[in-house]
């Protein structure tokens, strides 16, 4: 099962063209016109030059990478939208461009394997009707808008969407399992002082939080309505527990950057931390034990995808779309799922990889060859099984989402305190 059925989707009388075949796209028109260049506005994670070089071949499109860090990614939706013709921002950031309108609906007949994008993303299910937790910003509050130029969410969905999936993630706690030689099975031992300066939690306020949260909970001391839209009371509550823990040395260390996080864990400096997927490859690709550990309580997910200023128009919205076919019609999907992320379009990303590959990385089987990244670097060996198990077990463990709090501004400063204290 994949996707969704758009008649049954989609309000009626939308009258939208049958989707496209979920393998192979048409000759793009692209080719056949003067060259046309998309300037692409994201942070460097999810710019890849094997992905430019490889839509440049297909269609003749040239992609100019303009990589900022997240919050840039947003100040420049919102004030300056004619500096970029496609957008690549995390889901929760909608709440914070939409209302600027500068964010232009993405009409969902032009994109040809609609029917294919997974629930996840539309209905909150994976396609094995697993649920997922709505707490923070879920994909499916912030995927659909009432007409092109809208300002608001839509209450259910529509014809235009706000952004098309590119990459998404269940993420959990990373763990030196030679170091602790003993199961971890829940968000509580980030704090146990077993783990006395030894554990570290990342230094992204909005993240972070959600994280302390999760400890929160499975410790018993509280139970949230929304982990990801948290009141001043709340956001108090959490940090009194982290400055408590950090005032009794609990942590070695907060890191912000991706080789930072990989250092800690790989020198055993700390031996459980907030952490990501390819952060946790990157360690074990250095010869050294690490574990992306699941937990009784649940992942904490994120997701990223396209959207479209408004000032995009004519030859380069066309451009934009054919860009967004292509995306989806499974190289890149692919691409991404060897990387440890996962795709929008699971039926074309598994035309695209071994069968091996696929079994290894989306179904959770031991690996029947060795594993190996898009540039041919190992990352397993063969008989090795994905942390987590398949995409059913880890995408429908997902208790929440990252988010924005309407508390944004108060938890920041209450995080910088927490930093200082």
């Amino acid at each position: 099962m994949t996707g969704m059925n758009r008649r049954g989707l989609l309000r009626a009388g939308a009258g939208l063209a049958v989707a496209g075949a979920a393998t192979g796209l048409a000759a793009p028109a692209v080719h056949a016109q003067e060259p046309v260049t998309l300037r692409y506005l994201g942070t460097a994670v999810n710019q890849s030059a094997e992905i430019a070089a490889k839509v440049k071949q297909d269609l003749g499109i040239t992609i100019e990478y303009v990589p900022v860090v997240t919050d840039d990614v947003i100040r420049r939706a919102v004030t300056q939208p004619n500096t970029f013709d496609l957008l690549d921002m995390e889901y929760f950031s909608v709440k914070r461009v939409l209302p600027s309108g500068n964010l232009q609906g993405i009409e969902a007949r032009r994109i040809k394997l609609f029917d294919k994008i997974t629930p996840v993303f539309t209905r909150g299910v994976t396609a094995g009707g697993k649920t997922l937790g709505e707490q923070g910003t879920a994909p499916k509050k912030v995927q659909f808008i009432n007409g092109r130029g809208s300002k608001d969410l839509a209450t259910s969905p529509t014809e235009w969407m706000t952004l098309i999936p590119t990459t998404y993630n269940a993420d959990t706690l990373g763990i030196r399992p030679d170091l602790i030689g003993r199961p971890i099975e829940s968000w509580a031992e980030l704090l146990n002082p077993q783990f006395k300066g030894k554990a570290s939690i990342l230094n992204i306020p909005s993240i972070g939080i959600m994280d302390a949260a999760m400890v929160m909970e499975a410790t018993g001391q509280y139970k949230y309505p929304d982990k990801g839209n948290m009141s001043r009371a709340e956001i108090d509550r959490t940090m009194a527990m982290l400055t408590e823990a950090k005032k009794a040395g609990q942590f070695r260390a907060f890191w912000s950057d991706f080789n930072e996080s990989v250092n800690l864990m790989a020198s055993g400096e700390t031996v459980i931390q907030s952490m990501w997927s390819p952060a946790v490859t990157k360690v074990r690709s250095q010869g050294v034990a690490c574990t992306y550990q699941p937990l009784k309580e649940g992942y904490r997910a994120w997701a990223s995808g396209f959207g479209m200023p408004r000032t995009l128009d004519g030859r380069k919205l066309d451009a934009a779309y054919e860009f967004i076919n292509w995306f989806l019609s499974g190289w890149a999907g692919a691409f991404l799922n060897r990387q440890g992320y996962y795709s929008a379009v699971l039926e074309t990303a598994q035309a695209n990889m071994q069968p091996y590959e696929w079994a290894y990385w989306m179904e959770g089987k031991p690996a029947e060859q060795d594993i190996k990244a898009p540039d041919g670097a190992l990352l397993e060996k063969a008989g090795t099984v994905r942390d987590g198990g398949s995409y059913e077990q880890r995408m429908g463990g997902v208790a929440c989402w990252n988010a924005v709090m309407d508390e944004n501004t108060y938890l920041i400063r209450k995080w910088n305190e927490f930093i200082a204290a």
